[in-house]
């Protein structure tokens, strides 16, 4: 499906969880070349817009059936190779890169390396406890770097990958799941609060060994319904944190000391060191499985960093045993009558306070704090008054609304920009 000659090329791929898609990651992932992993349920206008900026020399799609300026490879269906191919210099490190937004097709691209891609799940064989027996469901995208993961940790293990573009809430599903007898399987904090909706604490899968759950804070009522359920079922629960810059993991809980370290994003992985910066308070990371800069044009291909130092963005803090803890984002602030506010320390609150509910909370220009919630039952005038009791916060601060869904990117996480640019006017 490539060309002939052995100069580096850029490939745009639209994976699916297919069995094709699978096996052409495998074919790309042994190539020289350089490849953009991006959901193939990517707007057209955006994935032509992106092809436009980087003039990629091969496509992946299965969506298409034709493209302006590529013909169809004879070797696979799904494959086009670029009819005019402009010369590019792609720096001979540069092997994967991962899109920062799921659903806006933002150009702005995180590089890695074949080695931050064997580090990264070298690391995670090392705690998780994979072997040559699992089977574990590709349940989440391999374009996002928590899917990615689950796929070259399992598949380095020597265990079995069961190829679905299932969802997990879909009675499917779990039937494949139990017919095949998966011992593990992945969630973000929406597939958390989804499962305990539909009750999947009430059942029973005797194949089940371990999950993981990572891509976010998980509401602590929930993480303790599951961590209970882990218990009683023998089954390890490991909460997870990390970052597409650092190829996915950056540290864990030990399932075993998960119930007194709810709100804990564990120690760091193996070869991994966190600190806090003194100043700013935020969590500072150094690996193996650092990224190597953004691409944000095509000029970008031609370099890569070899810093292995991350600025996770995140502010953090430190027990005495060694566990880290996230207490907000840097840029989740908002500024109120003069007060900074971390929005997520916020929504936490009102998560805790109504136990099942979900909440996002945002700043509109730092003049309001914008309240939002898909619970009917919840009243605009109760959260008002918990706000002000809690928070010190004037009424006319604060602006409720009730969301008939919460917008998420691909990568399973809330969509803020989108929220915004609905209310902020």
């Amino acid at each position: 499906m490539f060309f002939a000659d052995d100069s580096k090329k850029l490939i745009f791929a639209y994976f699916s969880n297919s069995l094709d898609s699978i096996a052409t990651f495998w074919n790309i992932l042994k190539s020289n070349h350089a490849s953009a992993f991006l959901s193939p349920d990517l707007h057209i206008h955006f994935k032509r817009t992106l092809e436009n900026l980087f003039t990629p020399d091969i496509i992946y799609d299965t969506t298409r059936t034709a493209i302006e300026g590529y013909t169809r490879s004879n070797g696979n269906l799904a494959c086009f190779e670029r009819e005019e191919r402009k010369q590019k210099h792609i720096h001979p490190t540069l092997k994967v890169m991962l899109s920062t937004s799921g659903t806006t097709g933002s150009p702005k691209f995180v590089k890695l390396s074949e080695e931050n891609l064997l580090q990264n799940a070298l690391s995670i064989i090392d705690y998780l406890p994979i072997n040559e027996k699992d089977v574990a469901p590709l349940n989440l995208p391999i374009y996002y770097s928590y899917g990615l993961s689950v796929l070259t940790s399992n598949s380095l293990a020597g265990g079995t990958v069961l190829c679905t573009n299932d969802d997990i809430l879909s009675k499917n599903f779990w039937d494949v799941f139990e017919r095949y007898g998966c011992t593990t399987f992945a969630g973000v904090p929406l597939t958390y609060e989804m499962l305990n909706r539909i009750g999947f604490t009430k059942k029973q899968f005797p194949s089940l060994r371990y999950f993981t759950q990572a891509g976010g804070r998980l509401n602590e009522s929930i993480k303790k319904i599951f961590y209970d359920y882990s218990l009683d079922a023998h089954i390890l629960f490991y909460v997870m944190y990390g970052q597409t810059e650092a190829t996915a993991r950056i540290s864990y809980v030990d399932p075993k000391r998960l119930g007194e370290k709810m709100s804990s994003i564990g120690k760091p992985i193996k070869n991994g060191v966190l600190s806090i910066d003194p100043e700013t308070g935020e969590l500072i990371y150094e690996g193996p499985n650092v990224f190597g800069g953004y691409a944000v044009r095509p000029e970008d291909l031609t370099t890569f960093s070899n810093d292995r130092r991350l600025k996770t963005g995140d502010i953090g803090a430190r027990d005495s045993d060694g566990y880290f803890s996230i207490t907000g984002r840097l840029k989740r602030f908002v500024k109120l009558g003069g007060v900074r506010m971390n929005l997520d320390e916020i929504e936490l609150l009102l998560k805790n306070q109504y136990t099942g509910s979900t909440f996002v909370c945002l700043g509109l220009q730092d003049r309001l704090l914008l309240v939002g919630t898909t619970d009917p039952a919840i009243d605009k005038g109760t959260v008002i008054a918990f706000l002000r009791d809690q928070m010190a916060l004037h009424a006319s601060l604060i602006q409720f609304v009730h969301l008939e869904s919460i917008p998420f990117t691909m990568n399973k996480k809330v969509d803020y920009a989108a929220i915004t640019q609905q209310y902020d006017h």
